[in-house]
C-alpha cells in the first residue's frame, strides 16, 4: 500500500537556467546595449558588402589571367587560364598557356623541326630541306 503522510518535495531542476538568463540580462543592463546594437549593425553590413567586393575581386583576377587564343597547331580558337597545362579539343595536343598566347607543351629534349618539301622542275629529284627550329623558353 501507499505511505500515509506528507510527501511535498521541492525541484530545483530548472533554476539554474534561469538564473544564468537573469545574470545575463543583469550583466548586459550594467554594460549597456550600445555595443550590442553597434555590432549587429557593424555584421550586418559585413554580410551585404563582402558578397560584392568578392565579386569585384574575381572579375578583376579572371581578366588577369584569362587567356584567349589559337592553338599553334590547327588554329582551333582557344580560351585558358595563365600558367596552365590544357589539350586541344580539335588535335589532341598538349598546350601551355601562357601570356602571349598558346604553346605547345613537348617534353624535355624534343626537337622541333619544320619539314619542308621542294620539287625540282626537272623531276629528276627531289630535293627535302630541314630547318631546325630553336628550342622553346618555358616559364616553369
Amino acid at each position: 500500500m501507499y505511505p500515509q503522510g506528507n510527501n511535498a518535495q521541492l525541484n530545483f531542476s530548472g533554476l539554474g537556467c534561469w538564473l544564468t538568463v537573469i545574470g545575463f540580462a543583469w550583466l548586459l543592463g550594467a554594460l549597456g546595449l550600445g555595443w550590442l546594437v553597434k555590432s549587429i549593425a557593424v555584421l550586418l553590413v559585413l554580410l551585404l558588402v563582402a558578397p560584392v567586393i568578392g565579386f569585384l575581386g574575381f572579375r578583376w583576377w579572371l581578366n588577369r589571367n584569362l587567356i584567349e587564343g589559337a592553338c599553334p597547331v590547327c588554329q582551333t580558337s582557344l580560351t585558358g587560364l595563365n600558367k596552365m597545362r590544357t589539350v586541344c579539343p580539335n588535335c589532341q595536343t598538349p598546350l601551355q598557356v601562357t601570356l602571349e598566347g598558346f604553346q605547345r607543351d613537348v617534353p624535355e629534349g624534343t626537337v622541333e623541326v619544320d619539314a619542308v618539301d621542294i620539287t625540282d622542275d626537272t623531276r629528276d629529284a627531289t630535293v627535302v630541306s630541314v630547318e631546325v627550329l630553336p628550342p622553346v623558353e618555358e616559364d616553369r
